[in-house]
């Protein structure tokens, strides 16, 4: 099964599910259908067809991780930064770090391997999954994402990504 929304129904939550959950919420965010990214060259081959110019916004790249005591992490970065996962584990305090397996992305996330969102955290906090974001977003107006499959993208207000946050119990750290 690839992560797009034809295969959605077979997610412990599905993308219908969450966007009517964020609009249950008030929570705004504007819907872009796509063909199916997986990397982020793909999405920049994709952008520009809903990108609105001088547009504040952060497009983000997602990482599951896990560490030698198997925590799980989900890190957030604006899509172009570069990331040494070793000075990351560092940084954070929390030792050596490595890619999580799709299997566990989907025990843990609920989402399958190109579908990585901080709007997964939606089902990881459930299952303590420690969430991390780069610090670009707080200067974002809007921050695009995938919403659980990826060949649908949500530009949704920083300010409703923190309130959706909050309403789901998930605390986070802010990546300098």
């Amino acid at each position: 099964m690839d992560a797009s929304s034809a295969f959605q129904d077979t997610l412990p939550l599905s993308s219908d599910a969450l966007l009517a959950q964020l609009d249950d919420w008030g929570l705004t965010y504007q819907l872009h259908t796509h063909i199916p990214l997986r990397t982020v060259e793909d999405a920049k081959g994709v952008e520009d067809q809903f990108m609105v110019p001088g547009e504040n916004a952060l497009r983000l790249k997602n990482l599951y991780l896990r560490d030698k005591k198997k925590r799980n992490y989900l890190v957030t970065l604006e899509q172009s930064r570069e990331i040494d996962l070793k000075a990351l584990g560092a940084a954070l305090g929390i030792g050596s770090l490595s890619f999580g397996s799709a299997d566990r992305l989907f025990q843990n996330l609920g989402i399958r391997p190109g579908a990585v969102s901080p709007l997964a955290m939606i089902n990881g906090v459930q299952n303590d999954v420690r969430f991390i974001m780069d610090a670009a977003a707080q200067q974002a107006d809007v921050i695009y994402m995938h919403p659980l499959v990826n060949d649908r993208t949500v530009a949704m207000p920083q300010e409703d990504l923190m309130t959706f946050f909050d309403k789901i119990g998930c605390a986070f750290d802010w990546l300098p």
